[in-house]
């Protein structure tokens, strides 16, 4: 019998698994594909590489001109782009099996069912062998959802539709791609696209893209696209999928795009089916599992962190989920907090936020304000991005501040000092004490709250 079994090896998982191990806990951690889950190894890691590379190449392909940089006849060797994206994957992942086995750690790289309850906790089967420990975490995360439209089940066979796991597997940018949602994957990818030269179309079903991102900032990054060629077509519903082109519906109206490859990027959805369950009664809600603030399930023993809790999908909440699921299984107080995660958009110019917008702050009844300012403010944001269109936005209620939202390099290196402030409660009067680096472009906060 041991202490804990993981089920899914992603952020929550193999997080959770090095610290119940250091916690002095026996620990099985298993996972049926690759250690690191979707965000290493088909999603946050490997497409901030290939951004970084178009980056590069932007700046290389005319944008260094404003700078005064050129070159002649720069190529974006996309291949080449992928396979240090593959290098880079293939060395995190061994990083992360080194700390577990140092760790503790067992790893079992095999698909895992729970087979029900047995005296003093839980029997986990996999690879033909049964396990048993007294407390189970379940961390097995998301998957892409897959809308039912006529055409998409021989789309995706032949390889003309995509998930992110796909299009990230590509060793060549197609020359036409139709994006279908305008979410955060689908504006990376966009992003990613249209500096490797190809024509993008994005469809979304909302009229407007960036799903909770601030209106006026997902209003912005959208212009900043189309002047780069991206086209938007918003309110439209996906109706059909061929093998050469995608048909949509607007305002009545079917319109035809061709294109060399589609991208389906309209959501993702907890992974329960297969797990077993139902063998142990675990309730689930719209699809995934609900936890309460010690990310307990609603069956005694049992917790889960990441995607699969369809809380918050982002692998920096799946990791601080799973501190908190492993300190209450060790018999400490902890709790989750929601009010403060950042979400970052990795386009360029990118886009962050955490806590309220005006918006979502007047739905909830509060008395909200805003403080607007230009990044331009800050000197280092001015010196570094040429003819940048940035803002940045504080919102208050009363004195005290709930959220920040911003558009601009780097947002999502400074967007954590914005989230400290909201989640500790900081006063406006102290946070006007706070000595930021000169200069540096996180010097809009401090513009911003001097502007308060």
């Amino acid at each position: 019998m041991h202490d804990l079994i993981i089920i899914g090896g992603g952020p929550a998982g193999y997080h959770g698994a090095e610290l119940a191990a250091k916690e002095g806990l026996s620990t099985i951690l298993f996972e049926e594909r690759t250690i690191g889950g979707v965000c290493l190894n088909e999603g946050c890691i490997p497409s901030k590489a290939l951004l970084h590379s178009a980056k590069l190449f932007d700046y290389a392909n005319g944008g260094g001109a404003r700078y005064g940089v050129t070159c002649d006849a720069p190529k974006l060797d996309y291949a080449a782009a992928v396979r240090r994206k593959d290098k880079i994957v293939k060395k995190l992942v061994l990083g992360i099996e080194g700390t577990l086995k140092r760790s503790g750690v067992t790893v079992i790289k095999a698909r895992a069912q729970i087979e029900g309850r047995v005296e003093g906790g839980f029997a986990v089967r996999a690879g033909g062998e049964s396990y048993r420990a007294a407390k189970l975490l379940l961390c097995t995360g998301s998957e892409p959802v897959l809308p039912p439209i006529d055409g998409l089940e021989r789309a995706l066979a032949s390889g003309f539709a995509m998930t992110n796991r796909e299009m990230l597997a590509l060793t060549e940018p197609p020359k036409g791609l139709v994006i279908v949602g305008g979410g955060v994957i689908g504006l990376e990818m966009a992003s990613l696209m249209t500096s490797a030269l190809c024509q993008v179309t994005v469809i979304e079903m909302l009229g407007k893209i960036a799903g909770p991102t601030d209106t006026e900032i997902a209003s912005l990054l959208q212009k900043e696209y189309e002047k780069r060629g991206v086209r938007f077509i918003l309110n439209a519903k996906l109706t059909s999928i061929g093998q050469d082109a995608v048909t949509y519906e607007r305002d009545g109206k079917s319109e035809t795009v061709p294109c060399d490859k589609a991208l389906l990027s309209v959501g993702r959805r907890a992974v329960t089916a297969g797990s077993g369950l139902e063998r142990i009664g675990i309730e689930l809600q719209n699809g995934a599992v609900p936890t309460d603030a010690q990310q307990k399930t609603n069956v005694p023993g049992v917790f889960a962190a990441g995607d699969i809790n369809g809380t918050s999908m982002l692998a920096h909440t799946a990791y601080r989920e799973a501190e908190v699921a492993v300190n209450v299984i060790c018999g400490r107080k902890d709790t989750m907090e929601y009010n403060a995660i950042p979400s970052v958009i990795y386009t360029n110019p990118e886009a962050a936020g955490v806590g309220e917008t005006l918006e979502t702050a007047r739905a909830k009844g509060l008395d909200a304000r805003e403080v607007k300012l230009p990044m331009m403010y800050s000197g280092r944001y001015m010196a570094e991005n040429e003819g940048g269109t940035g803002v940045c936005k504080l919102v208050w209620a009363g004195r005290r501040l709930i959220g920040v939202h911003m558009l601009g390099n780097p947002a999502s290196e400074i967007i954590t000092v914005a989230a400290t402030l909201i989640s500790r409660e900081i006063s406006l009067e102290q946070a006007k004490k706070i000595v930021f680096p000169h200069p540096s472009v996180a010097e809009i906060l401090r513009e911003g709250l001097f502007h308060s």
